[in-house]
């Protein structure tokens, strides 16, 4: 009573909201996919019967869907979990989308898609009675003895493949051995029971080709074909239906999108080492088709990469053998999952590698970007700022924006930072690096106020780390209070970049009076020509609530600009915020 209870405000809510996602044509869930229209019609009414939005396509490649839908994304994944939990749906269903589907065969007549109906719709007959899934047994079109005689004939690995299927329908949960044991027999009857056949625990030829045809739906949705790169020397499986060869750019084969699944794939072929083997690995971690969470592992011969964020799930493995690097990588959206797995394994399994590595002159009339890799674009932070070293433990000093809201803080792109203190109102961050690092210089803070009208120079990455290195900005201390006379803020007259802020702020004797803040002011933004540094004592009281201490300057004599730029660039560092 209770399930029955809850259930009906979430089937109100699913209507409700299939009715907006239909407006747009929405995504769907795909719970089945039949050979034949009579199978598929009988399936769908079986289906209509418990569940509401039940619709049925025919698919491009010729077997029939049975859909639910349409939904909004979020919507159709909350649906995949509760039916799925509830077992009113296959545990292999995934997330559909309009671009897959083609003319409507249910309901009978029905077009929500405006792509016409299937002709010719073999109606079901009304006087019978119609089955229900896990309620009406269907005759089976074999005796128990027949199916035990056909079951005798199935090789090691089609008993094995059954039990895999079975286990994917959640159903069977032991070992796969292809031995049809008690456990396995009480599965079969469980599925037979589910899908409305009588329960000998025994599958006749029909239902066994009715369980791997579920099975196997995700694998023909996707298209999966053996492809074979010559060039590339590599044949595998691959999801041709939702993507296609684009072009060679060495050292991958693109696979792009060719629907609105958004699924791309690549095919790594090259001549190496094992140095050209963790080259390869760092540089595809810089990607932005290899989010930041997820395992890695990196051996002497092969590597793999598993990547989850920003709404894409990534798989990479390369491996080299023979003075060759052969592997490939799969990116898939978030919440079709069941799918995706099936797509890897398929593509995992059927792997194999032929003669020859693709030509490393393949791609090289492509467009040339400094943020593009092979044509693949590298990931690129949601905000770079500059900070520095404040003592010999490797703590740094920043703006408080470039730790705002950021998933991973890193210091010069690869080494990760935790967020010490934070002052949103001072603007200032004290970080600290993950491990034991050993600065080249740290700061010397200056304990004399600064004239005003004193020369000063900052140091920054100016351009968010596209020199590679920061750059020295000359100016003047224009006053030693903010714009409202507030104390610890030295304004400066010095034209200064976003990517400056955090910058060091030194003085002729090359100790830092101060640290540049972000050229924004209580909502305005400043003249060009000038800019505000939170002050030397300032920066001292926020490293001790942080729990460090700065170095204090001791001597005063004027340092060379030579001098100045060795201090700033071995104190220096680029802060990035990724999301």
């Amino acid at each position: 009573m209770t399930r029955l209870i809850t259930a009906i405000p979430f089937l109100l809510f699913l209507g409700i909201r299939a009715a907006f996602a239909q407006q747009d044509d929405g995504v769907w869930v795909q719970i089945e996919a039949q050979p034949s229209l009579r199978e598929a019609q009988e399936r769908a009414q079986a289906y209509a019967n418990t569940l509401p939005d039940v619709n049925g396509f025919r698919l491009n490649s010729g077997w029939y869907a049975i859909v639910i839908g349409p939904y909004l994304r979020s919507d159709a994944e909350q649906v995949l979990r509760v039916y799925r939990a509830e077992r009113q749906i296959p545990s292999d269903s995934y997330i559909a989308f309009s671009s897959s589907l083609a003319q409507q065969f249910w309901p009978v007549g029905a077009n929500i898609l405006d792509r016409g109906v299937v002709t010719a719709p073999v109606q079901p007959d009304q006087n019978a009675e119609q089955p229900v899934a896990g309620l009406t047994p269907q005759p089976a079109e074999e005796t128990r003895s027949q199916a035990l005689q056909a079951e005798r004939l199935l090789t090691a690995q089609e008993r094995k493949d059954l039990q895999t299927a079975l286990k994917a329908a959640g159903f069977y949960q032991s070992t796969i051995d292809g031995a049809f044991g008690q456990g396995t027999r009480r599965s079969m009857a469980d599925w037979q029971r589910f899908q409305g056949y009588e329960a000998t625990g025994v599958l006749t030829t029909l239902q066994r080709k009715a369980l791997m045809d579920d099975f196997n739906a995700p694998l023909i949705s996707a298209g999966m074909e053996s492809y074979s790169d010559a060039d590339a020397g590599i044949t595998m499986d691959l999801p041709l239906a939702l993507v296609g060869f684009d072009r060679h750019e060495a050292p991958f084969a693109h696979f792009s999108s060719s629907t609105d699944l958004g699924a791309q794939a690549l095919l790594i072929s090259q001549e190496g080492t094992r140095d050209t083997l963790r080259a390869l690995y760092e540089v595809m971690q810089s990607l932005e088709i290899i989010p930041l969470d997820g395992p890695r592992e990196l051996g002497k011969d092969r590597f793999t990469i598993e990547a989850r964020g920003n709404g894409i799930v990534s798989y990479s493995q390369a491996a080299l053998k023979d003075g060759q690097i052969k592997g490939f990588t799969l990116v898939w959206p978030e919440g079709d999952e069941a799918r995706r797995e099936r797509v890897l394994a398929a593509m995992k399994s059927s792997f194999a590698v032929t003669g020859g590595v693709l030509d490393a002159r393949a791609g090289a009339d492509a467009e040339q970007r400094v943020d593009l890799v092979s044509g693949l674009q590298i990931r690129k932070p949601r905000l770079s700022r500059s900070g520095f070293f404040a003592d010999t433990s490797g703590t740094v000093l920043t703006v408080a924006e470039a730790t705002d809201g950021c998933t991973r803080v890193t210091l010069e792109g690869n080494r990760e930072l935790q967020v010490a203190w934070a002052d949103t109102d001072l603007g200032i961050a004290v970080l600290r690096p993950s491990g034991s690092l050993a600065p080249i210089n740290v700061a010397e803070f200056s304990t004399a106020q600064p004239r005003i009208k004193s020369e000063v120079a900052v140091a920054g990455y100016s351009y968010e780390g596209v020199l590679g290195a920061p750059t020295l900005t000359y100016g003047q201390i224009a006053d030693i209070r903010g714009l409202n006379g507030e104390d610890g803020v030295n304004r400066l007259a010095l034209t200064a970049q976003p990517g400056d802020a955090g910058g060091p702020v030194f003085d002729d004797a090359g100790h830092v009076v101060g640290m540049l803040l972000p050229t924004q002011a209580e909502g305005r933004t400043l003249p060009g020509s000038v800019s505000l540094a939170a002050g030397a004592e300032t920066l001292n009281a926020v490293l001790g609530k942080a729990g460090a201490t700065g170095q204090q300057a001791q001597e005063h004599a004027q340092v060379s600009p030579n001098e100045l730029n060795r201090r700033a660039a071995g104190m220096t560092v680029l802060v990035q915020c990724w999301d």
